[in-house]
């Protein structure tokens, strides 16, 4: 690890922290301001995810610009396509929010959401039988000698834009099953063994990724390292947040405006930091 390895690390993990509580807030916010036109709101909040991916993929050639638009494409078709689609069953159904003490513990949502756990693992399926770059699925090839079943002649490269957008998608998806499975009271409970185990096991794990992160000099490769680095740090915040720690103000983004608003000053202030800097070393004579 260098300083310069360090700071690019530092910018990919704060990239990708910054965006966990806006993408809450944004979710929070079209509930709220449109009211009964949310799902419109949603819809065109996908849809501008979509139009981020696309140009990603056209941008293919800059690595940075492309795995940063595959980030935010992910982060809002998520947000607008996904879970509100799940929003919009659960009030179809009327399905109730869960509730201890007369107080919201899980949205409906989320309760509609832990029926996709299949689907998930289908999915996940794909990802260990087919090529890829994953780590956590590379270990199992090995473990498990799938290397030598799956032989795969050509290797094809995906956007980078897709890649990127794919993992922030899939891991969203996987981190917030794992959270409602363990909080579910038939299953384990929020304040069971297990509960603590992911939520610490988490914050270690974490740890453990962020050493190698902090020793990567390519940025777009570093985005791509802190999705899953962040993503599984965030599992040990929404614990504590669950445990009534700390108050989750990026849930109330109209009563800590400030503060959601300075969350998004500093993602754009880091982003185009990176690029003024990059620019220049360019510029510099070798």
């Amino acid at each position: 690890m260098n300083l310069s390895s360090f700071k690019t690390g530092l910018i990919a993990f704060l990239i990708v922290l910054l965006l966990m509580p806006l993408g809450h807030a944004l979710m929070v916010l079209n509930e709220h301001m449109l009211d009964e036109q949310k799902l419109i709101g949603a819809f065109f909040i996908g849809v501008l995810g979509l139009a981020l991916l696309v140009w990603g993929i056209f941008s293919d050639k800059k690595r940075t610009l492309a795995t940063i638009l595959g980030l935010l494409g992910g982060v809002l078709l998520w947000t607008g396509w996904i879970e509100f689609s799940f929003v919009w069953i659960a009030e179809k159904l009327n399905i109730p929010h869960l509730e201890e003490n007369g107080e919201v513990v899980t949205n409906a949502e989320y309760l509609v959401m832990m029926s996709s756990l299949g689907l998930l693992l289908a999915f996940l399926l794909l990802f260990l039988f087919a090529q890829n770059n994953c780590t956590f699925f590379n270990w199992f090839k090995r473990v498990f000698r799938l290397n030598t079943a799956l032989k795969i002649t050509e290797k094809q490269q995906k956007p980078l834009a897709l890649t990127t957008f794919i993992e922030t998608i899939m891991l969203l998806w996987a981190f917030y099953l794992v959270l409602l499975l363990v909080y579910d009271k038939d299953i384990a409970g929020d304040k069971h063994p297990a509960t603590y185990i992911v939520s610490y096991g988490s914050l270690l794990w974490s740890c453990y990724l962020s050493l190698k992160l902090f020793k990567l000099n390519k940025l777009d490769y570093a985005i791509r390292y802190a999705i899953p680095t962040v993503i599984i740090f965030w599992n040990f915040i929404e614990v504590l947040g669950r445990w009534n720690t700390f108050k989750e103000i990026w849930v109330y983004p109209t009563e800590h405006w400030l503060e959601n608003l300075l969350f998004l000053i500093a993602l754009g202030a880091i982003i185009i930091y990176y690029f003024i800097e990059n620019k220049k070393n360019k510029q510099q004579p070798v």
